[in-house]
């Protein structure tokens, strides 16, 4: 009797439960779509941003998002209007008026209007009509082009303070280089004095600075935005940034000013300072134009020349990889507003600079603040060890007081010693932040042109009067590429979150303006995390434009021969290990791979079009290098977990990941090719994809045995995934895998390329149990050990080595399961920018809850389950297919399930739905709790 009571209150409070996750679902939901009316246009983008400042072409794309509060809403035709003028108006004024054009196509319609002119501000507005008699008209946006060709930049100069002997000048050293540079080269700041008379309409500036700049107006900083401009190939191009500066202009006396920092472009060889490598494209330099338009309709451009004063740096040291000093009693407070006196300055310097393309990317900006908690190990009078609580890339921001000649300097680590202070040992050393005070009072400051990845920090305080100095505040300010969140996951299972957080720290960690395998002492853009980690990466952040980037950096790093080198952009050639550290196929064919996918969650063809000739050269390297088909170079499955300690593939032979690899790229390319209209390159790719089919059964498959390799996990996994297992011998292969997981506990041994064909494998066999257990255990290798650990962020090894760097996102190929695994989201094989979403998820007997958020190109995709009961929405022109146990009893919307289109499949019941918000309850499971109630 006691237990049915007790079951009984456990299916009430269960019940209880639902409904109030339901009631918090719709409420949530009433809130998405509280601005909705029928139709409105919810999101524009142009060119690939919103309202954006500077884009690199004169015909634009444009793209939209609806919203609607009805159900099976389509787009059935649209408009798009363009125009000099703010306020739009049709006839003859607008430069392009699409008329009504039937179509459901809202993502990358291209402009088709008269010719624009760079430098310019565009106005749009669109009109939509949908299938039940809705019409819809976003507000009115804006675009401005950039200054497309070197023209366009008229008498602006780069600009410098003095400049390096093209003896010097090293773009791509050896890592083993011995260049030495003996002359200390200060860092620049430069002034220009504009006084303006008339009233100001529009003030439009153009700017970019090597290696990185901070422009300021009167004093000011103009934005947020750190380590501005992006990271390029510099031989090949630089980045600029566009500013609207109107209202940041005062009537009268005015003052620009930029200061200047190294980044990539230099790298300073300072003794007692870290430096991972040696490159030089040049010292810092500076190239700015700025045309301010007034009411009178007069235009005044300025322009970066010899006008221009510059002096000596307050920042008397700035490296990416040894840190930052600023000394105050280089130059007052003073130095950047209208008052200051620069007639003692010199004059800048005309130099050469590198051809200037529009950034479009996000800029990176402090993202989170920590405030530092005091340690009491290794702190005293003259050192403060602080613990900030989260692995994250950044720098330190303090609030202190001091005397003149006071300085403090700052240690940030991930880890700390034996002794309690920061340990730098294994993320690069020596690094720190420097501060010295030029007068007596309170500061707040931060490093402007450099980053760490660290946890904890130690604080020297170094002055000749004992107790001077006061640290008030230390913030450590977690900085990354300010890319949005556009997805979020949470389950039942607090483990299973605890991983997604800690694989999404080395995300965020990792995502500047490339992404790093670092945030320390490397910084650098190795390529294989792009295609093994990019399915993760897009779920939860809007990096389409990032992506794209990568590829450019791709394309301006290969080689004559086609070799697309592991790190791009490519700043240095390890030449330890002759060519393994530049030529893994697996790191590559990012070039191909991600481009790939890239086209398929955003539907935006160019990734194909604009990087198909690197594809093509980078597949004509491979197959010089292939010894009867197969690829034997690279580092195969980095970091595997073997016997020694990690690196180089243990357990998996050299060739089956590079060549299961080079079979995906053909796969990929054959496709790609159809879909660029290459059908000569089609048939050439499918015709090698079969010789290296062949070949790859020759050297590596084992009939007597059905195994590959030496019939590790990765072994068995690659060919399972990549399709070179013969269809008649996929299930022995799989059954090797399952038994070798099987006799190791269900414990994994896959590295940094396995690792996610293991899973993929996993899932597409419905062996996500299996997944379950590798995974949901921290007492063997693996996250769950990295957390009990004490990880905040995914380490470079499973094991969570001290002496590896412990901030890596290379290994986080879980996140991607747990969206689309236990969340079940996906999209149907034919489906482009998931406008045919597949929604199965998994383990619903082991993960009671899973909630999922995602803005797809086509808007807002929530998947909320509890136990069997569904809370959906579907966004306007997509349509969304959602797998059900069969043989159970359900309703949508409180409607019997027959009333929709649905049928059943091996896989379950395949429910058919349009757009909108849609509760699907197993009515079964209902009743079943009436009847214990009872």
């Amino acid at each position: 009797m006691r237990t049915s009571l007790k079951i009984a209150k456990m299916g009430i409070l269960r019940n209880k439960n639902i409904i109030v996750f339901m009631t918090l679902f719709n409420v949530l939901l009433l809130h998405a779509y509280a601005a909705s009316t029928k139709l409105s246009v919810h999101k524009v983008l142009i060119a690939g941003r919103e309202n954006p400042l500077g884009i690199n072409t004169l015909a634009p794309t444009f793209s939209w998002q609806l919203l609607s509060d009805g159900h099976d809403v389509q787009q059935q035709t649209y408009k798009i209007e363009v125009s000099r003028q703010r306020r739009i108006s049709g006839g003859s004024k607008l430069l392009w008026d699409s008329g009504w054009i039937t179509s459901a196509q809202s993502l990358h319609i291209p402009y088709a209007g008269a010719a624009l002119a760079a430098g310019s501000t565009y106005y749009v507005r669109l009109h939509v009509r949908d299938n039940q008699g809705n019409t819809a008209a976003s507000a009115v946006q804006s675009f401005h082009t950039g200054l497309v060709q070197p023209s366009d930049w008229g008498a602006a100069k780069w600009i410098t303070k003095e400049i390096l002997p093209d003896s010097l000048i090293n773009p791509l050293p050896l890592s083993s280089s011995k260049l030495r540079i003996d002359k200390t080269y200060d860092l620049p700041v430069f002034r220009k004095n504009v006084r303006l008379n008339r009233k100001l309409k529009s003030s439009m500036a153009y700017i970019s600075g090597l290696g990185h700049y901070e422009l300021l107006l009167n004093g000011k900083p103009v934005d947020d935005a750190l380590l501005q401009p992006g990271w390029t190939k510099y031989d090949k191009e630089a980045y600029y940034v566009v500013y609207d500066l109107t209202p940041q202009w005062k009537k009268g006396n005015n003052t620009l000013a930029v200061l200047l920092g190294n980044g990539f472009y230099y790298i300073p060889p300072i003794k007692g300072r870290f430096q991972k490598h040696k490159v030089a494209f040049g010292l810092p330099k500076l190239k700015m134009k700025i045309v301010n338009t007034y009411d009178d309709g007069r235009q005044e451009t300025i322009v970066s020349d010899e006008s221009w004063k510059v002096a000596s740096s307050p920042i008397t040291f700035s490296s990416m990889y040894g840190g930052e000093d600023y000394d105050a009693s280089v130059l007052p407070s003073s130095w950047s507003s209208p008052t200051y006196d620069d007639r003692t300055w010199k004059n800048a310097l005309p130099v050469n600079g590198p051809a200037l393309t529009a950034q479009e990317t996000d800029p990176i900006r402090v993202m989170q603040e920590f405030i530092g908690k005091k340690l009491a190990n290794g702190s005293d009078g003259r050192n403060e060890v602080y613990d900030f609580g989260q692995n994250a890339s950044g720098v330190i921001a303090l609030t202190m007081k001091g005397k003149p000649g006071d300085t403090v300097r700052v240690y940030p680590a991930e880890l700390l010693n034996e002794n309690g202070l920061p340990n730098q040992k294994h993320s690069g050393s020596p690094y720190y932040f420097q501060y010295i005070f030029g007068a007596e009072g309170e500061v707040t400051w931060h490093p402007r042109f450099t980053y760490y990845g660290f946890r904890y920090a130690q604080l020297q305080k170094r002055s000749k009067a004992p107790n001077s100095i006061q640290i008030l505040e230390a913030k450590a300010q977690h900085i990354r590429n300010s890319a949005r969140q556009i997805g979020t996951f949470r389950s039942s299972d607090s483990l299973f979150n605890q991983i997604h957080r800690l694989i999404d720290w080395a995300i965020k960690s990792n995502m500047v303006s490339v992404f790093t395998d670092c945030p320390h002492r490397e910084k650098l853009g190795w390529l294989e995390q792009l295609h093994l980690m990019g399915p993760s990466v897009q779920y939860n952040y809007d990096v389409a434009r990032l992506f794209k980037k990568s590829l450019r950096d791709m394309r301006f790093s290969q080689t004559e021969d086609g070799l697309i080198p592991e790190i791009a952009p490519e700043y240095v050639q390890f030449d330890w290990g002759g060519d393994m550290f530049r030529d893994s196929p697996e790191w590559g064919s990012s070039a191909i791979l991600l481009a790939w996918y890239a086209y398929q969650w955003y539907g935006d063809k160019t990734f194909l079009t604009e990087n198909y000739p690197m594809m093509k050269r980078y597949i004509t390297y491979l197959q010089s290098k292939a010894k009867g088909n197969i690829l034997y170079q690279g580092l195969g499955d980095w970091y595997d977990l073997g016997p020694e300690r990690p690196g180089v593939s243990q357990l998996t032979p050299a060739g089956i990941t590079a060549t299961a690899i080079y079979y995906d790229d053909l796969k990929a390319l054959a496709n790609i090719a159809t879909i660029v209209g290459d059908e000569e390159g089609k048939l050439l790719y499918d015709s090698l994809k079969t010789k290296v089919y062949d070949a790859f059964q020759q050297a590596f498959f084992h009939a007597d045995s059905a195994n590959y390799g030496s019939g590790s996990q990765t072994s068995l996994a690659m060919p399972l995934y990549s399709g070179l297992v013969d269809s008649n011998q996929v299930v022995p292969v799989f059954e090797n895998l399952v038994a070798d997981i099987a006799k190791r506990d269900t414990a994994f041994t896959a590295g940094d390329i396995g690792h996610r064909y293991l899973l993929q494998v996993l899932q597409q066999q419905q062996r996500d149990d299996l997944i379950f257990a590798m995974h949901h255990d921290d007492t063997r290798p693996g996250y769950g050990y990295q957390i009990r650990k004490g990880a905040t962020a995914l380490t470079e090894s499973w094991a969570a080595l001290p002496n590896v760097s412990n901030n890596h996102f290379m290994l986080g190929h879980l996140m991607e399961w747990f969206h689309t695994g236990l969340g079940g989201l996906g999209q149907e094989p034919t489906s482009i920018a998931y406008k045919h979403i597949r929604i199965a998820p998994r383990l619903l007997d082991r993960v009671a809850q899973c909630d999922l958020d995602f803005e797809s190109p086509y808007g807002k995709i929530s998947v909320h389950r509890s136990g069997n009961d569904y809370q959906l929405a579907i966004p306007v022109n997509s349509f969304c297919t959602i797998v059900l146990p069969a043989d159970v009893a359900y309703t949508v919307n409180g409607l019997p399930i027959e009333q929709f289109k649905s049928k059943k499949t091996p896989e379950g019941l395949e429910l058919s739905l349009g757009s909108g918000v849609y509760q699907v309850v197993n009515t079964a499971l209902s009743t079943k709790k009436e009847v214990k109630r009872k």
